[in-house]
């Protein structure tokens, strides 16, 4: 961190606060992703899908994952989730 300038202190405050922010929602995002592939029946997979594809959606829209890797991610746990028996 820088010693004397001011707004050096500042952004490195911030982006320390910032960085600490969003490993918690990453983490979260991880810990659903998870879960889903946890589940051990179709209709487990089926009721927890909406909840992660949503977290998925928020994530993106707060640029914790690109836009285009959300859809990718989204479109494979769909397709596994209908693979289930």
């Amino acid at each position: 961190m820088a010693k004397r300038i001011a707004s050096a202190q500042k952004q490195a405050r911030k982006s320390r606060k910032r960085r600490e922010f969003y490993r918690g929602k990453r983490q979260a995002l991880k810990s659903a992703l998870k879960n889903l592939a946890a589940a051990k029946t179709k209709e487990e997979a089926q009721k927890l899908l909406p909840g992660v594809q949503s977290l998925i959606d928020k994530s993106a829209k707060r640029r914790i994952v690109h836009h285009k890797t959300a859809s990718r991610l989204k479109s494979r746990l769909a397709r596994e989730t209908a693979d289930l028996k």
